[in-house]
């Protein structure tokens, strides 16, 4: 049921005052309403806050949804442990004849509840919603005290070991629901009791099937009558179903009811969604007096995937253009209200997806409300990744978490995969390198895997399963491959090592040798930061541009390789991940929306790519509307200036001059564009030809400032310039904080300036005392010195320092890529035209390594050079950043 439906009190309001004054109950006979107020928090462990007396008057104030970890997007080691959270609640007089329950929609990982000081029940499972019978626990005498434990540090629980942070907390909602003793089955797993299938469907006809289970919590037995009422897409009734119930006290009773054939039905698809309302109603069958209710959609479609031909949709060809979604924001962690679950739905459909990964864990009834509602279709799955440990209770868990994600999901007609594992060999074969110790990880993970699988076509004949594995034929050797229904691939050729071309490679290997098996692209993507840009980019720069160029050559692939059902990119927005350094620490920013979900640039090439029903026609340089550049004398700096379009040909104006005309491939146009002065204003246009006869112009425009650098400096382009040079990097960098670019480095020529010696070193450790971080992660190793020919005067001079020759961790995350850095302590000199202004310097005793330095100095320039010498004294000498700037 959609959350919109819960709030729904009363479905059946009847008109007729005769009927009113007979059943003056019968519109409140199901009660939902959420508690996310007035709630208190305590972080950490406190025994004695399940009793009714115990004081909280000194925790927090809060409100639901919550977490705790707010502290994943500062802190590598973000809080995982325990918190309390404590709130009363009066119940209404009337509710004291009913049956009442409390629902949790998800609390991470695990809940303990208390009412009343007396422990009502536990819930493991951090993504997955549980549902308690109190009615034994309430007074309604006196308020009630409500308390529940939450830990996300449980490690027979999974997550154990993932890319994303495991965000503690109650941040999703809590509900209260009152329904007379005869009702819909309530605590079936987190469900509602009712699953709707659709086990007949074509273009000529389709059937509905219902079942569930009715629970009579009376003593007495109950004579029922079970109604169904299917509402056609337009609103109007199809077909009602009626059944008569005899149900004895204490009995949980199991029906099933099959529709007569509902006649040339409409057709669920992404590009048209239409949806089947059922109402369930249950009466008393003597007095009419509706029991309880509920209603749910359904959608008439069938799909089938296939190794040589893909996937199809009501039997035709489909391509499953996807994207994977973690449901967190910066700062508030995963505490999303409804309405940013379904802004983010509507953003990917606005690009023109057609399916999403709900990765890697089951999320919000809004975003999947939201899937049936817009039309996407969904691969959903639980969180089982990168190993799984020899825990007691680990599998118990996992397959609760599997039977509760279906039964709690089963009426989505959007959802076509279940999901129960990914990369699950990735840490296991990191970990255990002796086969004596690999052997029996990879038997119990084949075991959890076959059991998983059977357990789900037990819950759910009606679609298939999957698994995601990275880029190794290890799963084919030890058997994974041959378990699901369909596998998913991630692959990150190019980005993690090796070029792009061996994204198409590996899947035309894996065709050649499972030409039977069908194959997803489940995750593909590289990082991107705005603050880095670069003309030359290259893997693990992560500049805007790499991105791009990475996309642009994966999306194709899958467009144009039959064999692939489709592909799902990694990731839809830059999502919190606390074990990550990189460019961003704490985030992984391989999204095309950043976390604020404004999206970048290559979000529009999606949209180009996949919206052939509107006209795309995106400047993309939003992500890059400052900009720097060296200038010869008084030339223009060229610098390219893309297009995204799906129409067939641009023309680019600078300041309403035209730079002409030139046709799309791949649906892109790149234009090298001349800037010169501080402000450009760039347009672009574009045909669309909408008919025969109709013909309109598209348009595009924004402001680009640019800043020039001149090569050569004299007296007068000095004035007012801070000559600032990201060195041993190929990357333009744009401080957030001061809005300073930072050139990329270049080799020394005459009459001009940079450096002397060296070769280019980056390591991606998080660098302390700074928010520039790529300015340090970058640099040149063995550096002999760094010239600039600039007139004689007085200058600052600043350096950049950061000591990254010291052995750390690498992430797992980052697969095959290796730094390629020794570790050393290096001290050298610093002299600048022949005066030493650091002897015996050593940047990891004066700031420690990966911590940011920076030292500056004014100096009298005689020579009409300024040249700098980097003496070595131990190890080597290293420069990361350089910047000048003339004084008098």
């Amino acid at each position: 049921m959609s959350k919109e439906k819960k709030y729904r009190i009363g479905t059946y309001l009847i008109l007729i005052p005769a009927i009113l004054f007979l059943f003056p109950k019968v519109h409140a006979q199901h009660e939902s309403k959420t508690i996310n107020d007035s709630w208190k928090f305590y972080q950490g462990e406190c025994k004695a806050a399940a009793s009714t007396t115990y004081d909280d008057s000194a925790w927090n104030s809060i409100h639901l949804p919550h977490t705790w970890n707010t502290d994943a997007y500062t802190e590598k080691k973000y809080y995982q442990g325990t918190g309390w959270y404590r709130r009363t609640l009066t119940l209404p007089q009337n509710w004291q004849t009913k049956q009442v329950f409390l629902k949790l929609d998800a609390a991470s990982k695990a809940a303990a509840i208390y009412m009343n000081g007396r422990k009502i029940g536990e819930h493991n499972g951090g993504y997955t919603a549980c549902t308690f019978d109190i009615t034994p626990f309430c007074s309604f005498d006196a308020p009630n005290s409500l308390a529940i434990h939450v830990d996300n540090a449980r490690q027979d629980i999974p997550p154990i070991s993932a890319d994303f942070t495991f965000f503690g907390g109650i941040y999703r909602d809590v509900w209260l629901t009152a329904v007379p003793k005869q009702h819909f089955h309530l605590t079936n797993y987190g469900s509602e009791g009712i699953f709707i299938s659709t086990p007949q469907v074509s273009e000529e006809k389709g059937t509905i099937l219902i079942r569930g289970e009715i629970k009579n919590d009376a003593e007495q037995k109950a004579s029922l009558e079970l109604e169904h009422i299917i509402y056609n897409p337009d609103g109007s009734i199809a077909q009602t179903q009626k059944q008569s119930i005899q149900i004895k006290g204490g009995e949980l009773y199991s029906f099933r009811t099959e529709t007569a054939p509902i006649l040339s039905p409409r057709l669920w698809t992404p590009e048209a969604p239409h949806l089947y309302r059922i109402e369930s109603i249950l009466r008393d069958k003597k007095t009419k007096a509706i029991l309880d209710h509920s209603n749910h959609h359904t959608g008439f479609r069938w799909f089938s995937f296939d190794g040589k031909t893909g996937f199809s949709l009501n039997g035709k060809p489909y391509k499953l253009r996807g994207i994977c979604r973690h449901q967190d924001q910066k700062p508030i962690g995963v505490a999303l209200t409804d309405e940013m679950h379904r802004r983010d739905m509507k953003l990917m459909k606005e690009m023109g997806a057609n399916f999403i990964r709900i990765s890697h864990y089951p999320q919000d009834d809004a975003l999947l409300e939201m899937c049936d509602k817009l039309g996407m279709l969904a691969w959903e799955e639980i969180p089982i990744i990168d190993i799984v440990p020899d825990t007691p209770g680990y599998a118990e868990n996992c397959e609760n978490n599997l039977r509760e994600m279906i039964r709690q999901h089963y009426n989505h007609p959007s959802i076509i995969t279940w999901g129960y594992m990914n990369e699950i060999l990735l840490v296991t074969q990191r970990r255990y390198k002796k086969e004596e110790e690999l052997k029996p990880v990879l038997e119990r993970t084949l075991s959890l895997a076959n059991r998983l699988e059977k357990v789900l076509k037990e819950e759910d004949s009606t679609r298939v399963s999957t698994m995601a594995f990275h880029g190794s034929n290890s799963y084919n050797e030890v058997g994974l491959g041959n378990i699901t229904d369909i596998v998913g691939w991630n692959l990150y050729q190019g980005w993690y090592g090796g070029d792009l071309t061996g994204f198409e490679r590996f899947l035309t290997e894996q065709h050649k040798k499972h030409p039977s098996h069908p194959m997803i692209v489940s995750e593909y993507g590289a990082g991107s930061d705005k603050r880095l840009h670069s003309l030359q980019p290259h893997a693990f720069d992560f500049s805007i541009e790499y991105q791009q160029k990475y996309l642009e050559h994966y999306l194709p692939v899958l467009e144009e390789t039959p064999y692939i059902c489709g592909g799902t990119h990694w990731n839809f927005i830059d999502f919190s991940s606390a074990l990550r350094d990189e460019s961003m620490p704490r985030i992984n920013n391989k999204g095309l929306v950043y976390s604020d979900r404004s999206p970048k640039d290559v979000y529009y090439y999606y949209k180009a790519a996949w919206r052939q029903d509107i006209p795309v026609l995106h400047i993309a340089s939003r992500d890059w509307t400052h900009r720097s550049g060296v200038q010869h004398g008084k030339a223009p700096v060229p610098l390219p200036v893309k297009v995204y379009t799906n129409l067939p040909e641009v023309e680019l104006f600078i300041d309403g001059k035209s730079l002409g005309k030139q046709k799309t491939e791949n649906y892109t146009v790149t234009f090298q564009v001349p800037f010169s002065r501080k402000k450009h204003f760039i347009s672009a246009q574009a045909e669309n030809k909408e008919s025969d006869q109709s013909i309109s112009m598209i348009e595009d425009a924004l402001h680009i400032n640019f800043t020039p650098i001149p090569a050569n400096l004299n007296e007068t382009n000095l004035r007012n310039l801070e000559l600032a040079v990201n060195v041993g990097s190929n990357c333009f960098y744009t401080s957030d904080e001061s809005q300073l670019t930072w050139l990329p480095d270049q080799p020394y020529t005459e009459s001009s300036w940079g450096y002397i010696g060296g070769e280019s070193k980056n390591s991606q450790t998080q660098v302390e005392n700074t928010h520039d971080g790529p300015l340090f992660q970058t640099l040149r190793n063995e550096i002999e010195g760094y010239c600039f020919d600039v007139p004689n005067g007085v200058y600052e001079v600043e350096f950049l320092f950061t000591d990254i020759f010291r052995e750390n961790a690498a992430t797992v995350y980052q697969l095959g890529r290796e730094s390629g850095v020794e570790s050393r302590e290096n001290i050298f000199d610093i002299v600048i035209n022949g005066e030493s202004v650091e002897e015996n310097f050593s940047p990891c005793r004066e700031s420690g390594y990966f911590h940011a330095l920076r030292k500056r100095y004014n100096i009298t320039n005689f020579r009409n050079k300024i040249e700098i010498r980097f003496p070595v004294r131990n190890g080597k000498s290293f420069l990361n950043g350089i910047k000048l700037r003339k004084l008098y």
